[in-house]
Order: C-alpha cells, then sequence, then structure tokens
C-alpha cells in the first residue's frame, strides 16, 4: 500500500510540460469531475487535420505552428492570448487552440493533476481512426479512486469525433483492445500477432516497427513526467524505414516489458530511464515536422 501511493503521489505532481505556472490558479478552481473536465478540453482545442472538414475552420496560417507548443503554460497563454475568457467558457472553433491528440490530452493532464487526480498520458495506437490500421495516438490515464483502476480517457473526441466515427464506446473509460499503448504494440508486433505495417500515421505514409519503437520512446518518457511531441526525436529512436538491428530489438523488448504496467514496475522503469542517456529526453530535440533542433 505504501508503495502503491508513493505511485499515484508521483503522478499527482504536475511536471515540465504540466505546470501551468502563471495560469495555476486558472487551473486550481476547475470542476472536480473528469466528465466536466473533458468537456471543457473539448471547448478549448481544435484537432487541425480536420478542422476544415469536421469544423468548417481553414486555419490561419500564422497559427498552424500552434501544434507545437510543449508546455502547458505556452498552450494557456496561446489560447488566453486570442480569448481571455475563463476556460470553463467553450470557445468558437476559430478561437480554439489549433491542437493534435497529444495537445488535447496534456490539457486534460494537466487539469486532473491540478485537481489532485493521479494522471500520465499514454502514448500509443489507436484502432478507431481507420479500420483494419492502428493510428499513432495519445490518451490521458487516469487512477479511479472508486473503481481502483486506472482509466483510458480519449479528450480529442467530442460529439463531432464521435458522430464521425460512428463510436460505441465511452470515451471516458476507452477500451484497452482500442487503444493499445505502445509496449503492448510493440508486442504484437514482434510475435507476429499484429503486422507492424498496419501501425502508424495513413494519411502521412509512416508505418512500421521503426513507427512502434518511437512511440515506445515516448511513452517511457511520458511515464518519467517527459510527455514530448508526437514527432520529437531524439536518442535511440530509430530513423525513418530504419532496420532495427537485434541489440535494439532485445532494449525496446525491454522497455516494452516495463511499460505494460508501470505500477508494478515503476520502480526500475524510473531507474532504467535515469540511467539510459540514449532513452531520456535531452535538452534538445529534433522536431520531424518542421526539420529542426528544438530546446527543450
Amino acid at each position: 500500500m505504501i508503495l502503491q501511493q508513493r505511485i499515484l503521489d508521483f503522478y499527482s505532481r504536475q511536471g515540465v510540460m504540466t505546470s501551468a505556472g502563471e495560469f495555476a490558479s486558472m487551473l486550481n478552481t476547475l470542476p472536480n469531475d473528469v466528465e466536466s473536465l473533458v468537456r471543457i478540453v473539448q471547448g478549448l482545442g481544435v484537432y487541425d487535420v480536420v478542422a476544415p472538414e469536421f469544423y468548417n475552420f481553414t486555419i490561419p496560417k500564422e497559427r498552424q505552428n500552434e501544434i507545437h507548443i510543449r508546455s502547458i503554460e505556452k498552450m494557456l497563454g496561446c489560447l488566453l492570448a486570442v480569448d481571455a475568457r475563463p476556460l470553463t467558457v467553450a470557445r468558437p472553433v476559430e478561437k480554439r487552440l489549433i491542437c493534435r491528440c497529444r495537445n488535447f490530452s496534456l490539457l486534460l493532464l494537466s487539469m486532473l493533476q491540478a485537481l489532485g487526480f493521479s494522471a500520465r498520458l499514454r502514448c500509443g495506437f489507436a484502432t478507431y481512426f481507420n479500420p483494419g490500421y492502428f493510428e499513432d495516438h495519445w490518451v490521458c490515464e487516469y487512477w479511479n479512486t472508486t473503481q481502483k483502476r486506472w482509466i483510458l480517457i480519449d479528450a480529442q473526441l467530442d460529439e463531432v469525433w464521435r458522430e464521425k466515427l460512428k463510436l460505441n464506446f465511452d470515451i471516458l473509460d476507452v477500451p484497452r483492445n482500442r487503444f493499445l499503448v505502445a509496449g503492448d504494440a510493440w508486442d504484437k508486433c514482434r510475435t507476429g500477432e499484429a503486422d507492424a505495417s498496419k501501425f502508424g500515421i495513413s494519411f502521412a505514409n509512416l508505418h512500421g516497427l521503426w513507427f512502434v519503437a518511437g512511440n515506445l520512446v515516448r511513452d517511457i518518457a511520458a511515464l518519467n513526467k517527459m510527455e514530448m511531441l508526437p514527432w520529437d526525436i531524439w536518442g535511440v529512436q530509430p530513423q525513418l524505414d530504419e532496420q532495427i538491428d537485434n541489440e535494439h530489438l532485445e532494449f525496446f523488448d525491454k522497455l516494452a516489458a516495463l511499460s505494460h504496467d508501470p505500477n508494478e514496475s515503476f520502480h526500475e522503469l524510473y531507474k532504467f530511464y535515469a540511467e539510459n542517456s540514449n532513452l531520456r529526453v535531452p535538452k534538445t530535440v529534433f522536431n520531424s515536422i518542421l526539420n529542426r533542433t528544438e530546446t527543450i
């Protein structure tokens, strides 16, 4: 019980990316229930790729780089510069923060932690965007004190998304077979249970075991409270279409094993991350969309 509480305490504290800084007081006064927080997040962000089709909103060129904002403090600063009203007020689409899945999930994570919930981001693959494929995706995972289990939430999926995708599950409790954390995806690909070419980003034609390995590294970093951009590259992550040698296959096997049950392996996972310089997030990473090195 003492170990379990230490783990819950660790994930209830905000980290580098989730600290709201000067906007902390705005989070501390939000409703103290998960469903309300998810609705708030959905009223603050719009997913850039589908904005024209789903929301009839063409993103101005000068705002397209908002998806690259890493920290909550900067995300909130950008959002409030456009519309300074309280976060509980849903913005019209044109006044929302331009987001990707990680941004929606990070907003929810920061709010949950500000209110004392134990929560963390998970990087992996969703089955519900493109039938037959496992699409790169991020969700938030929180500890439900009543049910005494970790629950996945997909805050990105507002009513528009749910209608477009014809979803038949509760976004506040995403089934584990509809979203695979990266370690589970890795194991399925390694054992031949799943085809690695089905894992990645379909619209960008990026897929393969190298992609799964990259997400595995990002998931391990997120479990250590370094929630990076989905296209941030550093250290041991394979390059585009790289064939992974046996030594690195074993390394990623180890990561997958540690990530299956982060509570059971918490201390080993934390220690392994801290001791491996090619796994830890460094001071600079490569933004593969903007094709440049950036300081964290």
